[in-house]
């Protein structure tokens, strides 16, 4: 991918925009000291090698998969390690996007996201705010800073400690596989463990087992099709991964408390 140069001397405003985003592989030369800070974010992505930031707090590294978060304001140096190289990400965007403040109220804030659905996410998302930022098709502006906020929002999903990150990629597996289905083993596989040890876990986590949410993700997404679309509820079962629709309606009506055509019917104001 080609490097986006950033023009370290303009605010965003001045370049034209609340968002200024690059890709830079650079060798130990590189390094970029703003004594004063800048009045926007920084958002860094770290691709491969290691670079280190320096705050009044003091002196962290990244690596492969760090994503760090710089406040306004904030004094700072972030260069290249000595004799290596550093390939990363990077993005400039303004106070306005309102997500930063579900994150901690920090100077600076680094998190491994690597290896998992929401480190892949968020390259994506990355990859997307480059190509719109060169682009500059209509609504360039409004698509970045909405893939910021999706960033943003997978930062501060990914940080939340309260469930075993092994156990949210195998629900990421799930969603993502809602209508094929996954095989205990390939879960297994997903989250590093052996399938006994992924179950028991699981259970622990969640409270229920993995087909027993699979089921209920399968069911949620189908009384939404049937809000909100006009598919019957034959067409629904199969859109969600039911091969009989006798073993989705009674999981149906566990959930609901009705069959899946008299919720249509009292739920989109249709008849059956």
């Amino acid at each position: 991918m080609p490097k986006h140069l950033e023009p370290p001397s303009l605010t965003p405003e001045e370049a034209g925009g609340t968002v200024i985003a690059g890709h830079f592989d650079e060798g130990d030369r590189y390094v970029t000291s703003r004594p004063a800070g800048r009045k926007d974010w920084l958002l860094t992505y770290t691709l491969d090698g290691e670079g280190y930031y320096e705050t009044p707090e003091g002196e962290l590294h990244c690596r492969r998969g760090d994503l760090v978060l710089l406040k306004p304001d904030t004094p700072h140096k972030y260069g290249t390690v000595k004799g290596g190289r550093w390939e990363f990400m990077w993005v400039h965007f303004s106070e306005r996007i309102g997500e930063t403040g579900m994150l901690p109220a920090a100077p600076l804030l680094l998190h491994q996201v690597s290896d998992n659905p929401a480190g892949r996410r968020i390259y994506r998302a990355f990859r997307r705010i480059l190509t719109d930022s060169v682009e500059r098709n209509a609504y360039w502006q409004e698509l970045c800073e909405q893939a910021i906020r999706e960033i943003l929002l997978l930062l501060a999903q990914s940080m939340n400690r309260g469930m075993d990150p092994r156990i949210r990629s195998v629900l990421h597996l799930l969603s993502s596989r809602l209508r094929e289905g996954v095989r205990i083993e390939e879960a297994a596989r997903t989250a590093g463990l052996s399938p006994s040890r992924l179950s028991h876990l699981f259970k622990a986590e969640t409270g229920v087992s993995i087909i027993e949410t699979l089921n209920r993700m399968r069911v949620q997404q189908a009384a939404l099709l049937l809000r909100h679309t006009d598919r019957t509820a034959l067409e629904v079962s199969q859109d969600v991964g039911y091969q009989n629709y006798h073993h989705f309606a009674a999981q149906f009506r566990r959930a609901y408390g009705v069959n899946p055509s008299t919720y249509k019917s009292r739920e989109s104001g249709t008849s059956v």
